[in-house]
């Protein structure tokens, strides 16, 4: 698990860039803590940093040459089935002089080119440089668990593992208002894009091919899904809970190797409890890892955690916070984030992963459950809409009366009032328009009044509409609970879920795993019916069922809690100053041009009343982006 960084100038121009390397590199040092190295020649830098998980010693350095000093390869990721792919080459005569996975990817790359992806099970972004043809090759995993970000013009041809690193290079900053338009509604920026015009992600399962002034993206790798043939899926139901339990199991096994400590992220939720059990089947001194909160019993789980150590017999350490703790991470937090992300729980997952650093370098998570066996509420909520009857309609009938209930997340009885008026208001909709709105935390029209008079014409907002398009792309008029996970897969699941996993852990040092989103188990689950996953309001069926006589029966009588962090109380305490009287202060808004502040000002008077709703969600997505305004945008 690493940093990557490089560039192609492509004319005299571009090569002023080219002094930028060391930095761009550095940038990145978080993510790489154990080494740092660079390569140039006359148009090409290359730069790592280095997390040292398999082979830490120096001759797997990177970046990495091939004994010919003809491919060059910077590496960030884990190839589980390296020890097998490297039994192959060897046979075919391909010498070896390390230990690890990257010079298995780099000779599997030079002897099969693209083709060597769909032999891969792990999770990456790598760059192979040929110095003979004077090419790049970029790739980006199956799923996005790792991060590629690129820029490409007339001069030259930069990629990072984050932001920050392209940003050292010098570019231009140009705001992408689609972008902002996009993450004002959803807290996050869906890949290709990102909050600068001139940068974008590289598409999970897709690679790159970049030559002097000519760039060339293909995808290798899609899920295999088709509606029609899941719902016509003739295996068994206790065949099916036979093999997602041997594939999970089989993933877990692969993702236990590590020349350094391994421990595994427990929340006493089924996902991680299954992975942390399974990984004590065969690591018998797994230390786990949980994080719970002194102050908002409403949102601790650590008991739960402490259940499933104790069953499973692992060592296990629970953090146990307070909102003073929250708040003291805060700006390591903020200072981290090098493009506005806002996944209020990636504050837990931050403070997790620094703690969990001090005794481990690699974690096992439960993530991608919950977009594959359908775990959300969203999910139990389109279900009921999918298949209604008379409750699901009195629901809607009695909208107006939701809407006088006090609403928020930091209880029970204001949030159960919060999900009844969301899922009213979403009966009323298309499937695609529903599904938007139950991905973000403001709709279209909220979120236009947020912005400026002066960018409200502006003609931006015609890019926003075919990235709406494309992201739902697959959600017919008449959906099912399949459609929805597909589209989570491709939406929520890398843009959201595993770019928090990975921007926190990194921050940290730490590598995290994730057995569920081994592909081999993703594409069985696509094949398999909706009623595997959901029936009767049991949600993620086929996976409590294929293991519970493995985890303690105390599991399936808890309530579904998200990984969230307490941020109401926090707001409207600590944070308070912050909000009034800085970041979204009259002066600040106004100085800055971007947004309304008449709007502004409407939602902290929201904020601050006895009925938030969801507001918490949308004042931590303007404090994010501010911060980043103010660190990144301000000269």
């Amino acid at each position: 698990m690493c940093g990557i960084t490089g560039m192609f100038a492509f004319n005299l121009v571009g090569k002023f860039n080219k002094i930028q390397i060391t930095n761009a590199t550095m940038a990145l040092q978080k993510r790489g803590p154990d080494f740092q190295d660079i390569y140039t020649d006359e148009w090409v830098g290359l730069g790592h940093r280095r997390l040292s998980i398999l082979d830490t010693s120096a001759v797997a350095n990177q970046p990495m040459w091939d004994e010919s000093k003809r491919y060059c390869i910077v590496f960030n990721g884990e190839i589980f089935n390296f020890a097998d792919l490297r039994k192959d080459l060897e046979s075919q005569g391909v010498p070896f002089f390390s230990r690890g996975d990257t010079e298995v990817l780099l000779k599997l790359y030079i002897r099969h080119k693209d083709r060597c992806l769909s032999l891969l099970n792990g999770f990456f972004s790598f760059c192979v440089y040929d110095r003979v043809e004077q090419t790049f090759f970029l790739a980006r995993d199956r799923f996005g668990i790792k991060p590629l970000l690129y820029l490409f013009d007339e001069d030259k041809f930069l990629f990072a593992s984050e932001m920050k690193s392209i940003l050292q290079y010098g570019i231009e900053k140009n705001l992408d208002y689609s972008s902002l338009y996009t993450y004002l509604q959803l807290n996050y920026i869906p890949a290709p894009d990102t909050i600068l015009s001139n940068v974008k992600k590289l598409m999970p399962g897709h690679y790159m091919t970049v030559s002097r002034q000519k760039m060339d993206i293909q995808a290798y790798y899609a899920i295999p899904y088709n509606s029609e043939a899941a719902d016509k899926c003739n295996i068994s139901y206790t065949a099916a809970k036979d093999k997602v339990k041997q594939l999970l199991e089989s993933s877990v096994q692969r993702r236990l190797v590590s020349d350094v400590p391994l421990g595994a992220f427990l929340s006493g939720g089924i996902d991680s409890s299954i992975i942390t059990g399974l990984a004590s089947k065969h690591k018998p001194d797994l230390h786990t890892f949980s994080i719970g909160f002194k102050d908002e019993k409403f949102f601790d789980e650590t008991h739960y955690a402490k259940l499933v150590a104790k069953h499973f017999k692992t060592k296990h350490t629970a953090f146990s916070l307070t909102n003073n703790d929250l708040y003291a991470h805060l700006n390591s937090i903020l200072d981290y984030i090098d493009e506005p992300f806002a996944d209020s729980s990636a504050i837990a997952v931050y403070i997790l992963s620094k703690e969990t650093r001090k005794h481990a370098t690699v974690a096992l998570s439960g993530d991608g459950a919950d977009e594959m066996f359908a775990g959300y509420n969203k999910h139990a909520a389109f279900n009921r809409i999918i298949n209604g009857g008379f409750k699901e309609s009195l629901v809607t009938a009695l909208s107006p009366l939701w809407k006088l209930f006090p609403q928020s997340r930091s209880g029970s009885i204001s949030n159960k009032a919060r999900q009844l008026s969301r899922f009213s208001e979403g009966m009323k909709l298309s499937s695609k328009d529903r599904y938007w709105q139950w991905a973000g935390f403001a709709n279209k029209d909220e979120t236009l009044l947020m912005l400026h008079p002066d960018l409200r014409i502006n003609m931006w907002l015609k890019d926003f509409f075919p990235r709406r398009k494309a992201i739902l792309q697959y959600l017919p008029d008449k959906e099912n609970i399949n459609d929805i996970l597909f589209t989570d897969m491709n939406l929520v699941l890398p843009n959201d879920m595993l770019t928090k996993v990975d921007l926190m852990s990194m921050a940290n040092g730490l590598e995290v795993r994730v057995p569920f989103l081994d592909y081999e188990l993703v594409n069985f689950v696509f094949s398999l019916p909706v009623e595997y996953k959901i029936k009767n309001g049991v949600r993620k069926r086929i996976v409590r069922d294929a293991f519970r006589d493995f985890l303690p029966r105390k599991l399936y009588r808890r309530p579904k809690k998200g990984f969230e962090v307490p941020l109401l109380k926090w707001f409207k305490n600590e944070m308070k100053s912050m909000i009034v009287d800085d970041l979204l202060s009259e002066q600040f808004i106004q100085e800055q041009s971007v947004f309304d502040y008449r709007e502004i000002d409407k939602l902290k008077r929201q904020l601050f009343s006895a009925n938030p709703k969801d507001i918490h969600a949308r004042i931590w997505g303007l404090i994010v982006f501010q911060w980043w305004w103010r660190k990144y945008m301000v000269s």
